[in-house]
């Protein structure tokens, strides 16, 4: 992998929503944390308000919209169409709500990143807070991975915990995780740049 923009890392990011982490990785540039650039933000959902934070930074934007697609095959397709055009080192998936493919996730091996608030292989899938607060665990967190073709499996870059209070709910679990994460992702993909010589 060989970063052609100014020596710096090209990272492309997938949003689906409001784009915190993606905004948490920008910051971490901005303060010279992070030697990367954002190439390109791109969203499955017209509307995700993270395009807009993206465009007010003259970063350029592409939609690939899932309901136009038959199938997940097409979708991936054309969503890694629109990623190559922009020549990525890295792809960073934050907040990115679709499952993808295997041919998706084998195209970008290695190169394919994402966050996911537990500590796993604890609590693959849906509503990790409250599941960790079911099974009464002492800690809970968030962990940046590659991206393998299993569900929240992969290669494990770093972890971040926070200690389960005996008054937490999900949201505030979830708040104190959050906080957690804008500081994970940018020195997890900081790690995997130095670790490469991207």
């Amino acid at each position: 992998m060989t970063a052609v923009n100014n020596g710096r890392a090209r990272l492309v990011i997938l949003i689906s929503g409001r784009g915190s982490n993606m905004v948490s990785i920008l910051k971490a540039i901005d303060e010279k944390q992070l030697d990367a650039n954002i190439v390109a933000v791109i969203s499955n959902r017209p509307d995700a308000a993270g395009l807009i934070s993206a465009a007010d930074r003259d970063i350029a934007t592409a939609v690939v919209d899932h309901t136009q697609y038959d199938d997940r095959n097409s979708f991936d397709s054309a969503l890694a169409e629109s990623i190559d055009r922009f020549n990525p080192d890295l792809v960073i998936l934050a907040g990115f709500m679709r499952i993808l493919t295997a041919d998706f996730v084998n195209h970008y091996s290695d190169k394919l990143l994402n966050i996911h608030p537990s500590l796993l292989p604890k609590f693959k899938g849906l509503n990790t807070h409250q599941r960790a607060i079911d099974a009464k665990e002492p800690e809970h967190g968030a962990t940046v991975h590659f991206v393998t073709a299993e569900l929240d499996d992969g290669p494990i870059v770093l972890q971040a915990k926070v200690p389960v209070l005996v008054d937490d709910d999900a949201k505030t679990l979830a708040k104190r995780v959050l906080v957690e994460e804008h500081q994970l992702y940018p020195n997890a993909i900081k790690k995997i740049i130095q670790e490469r010589a991207l």
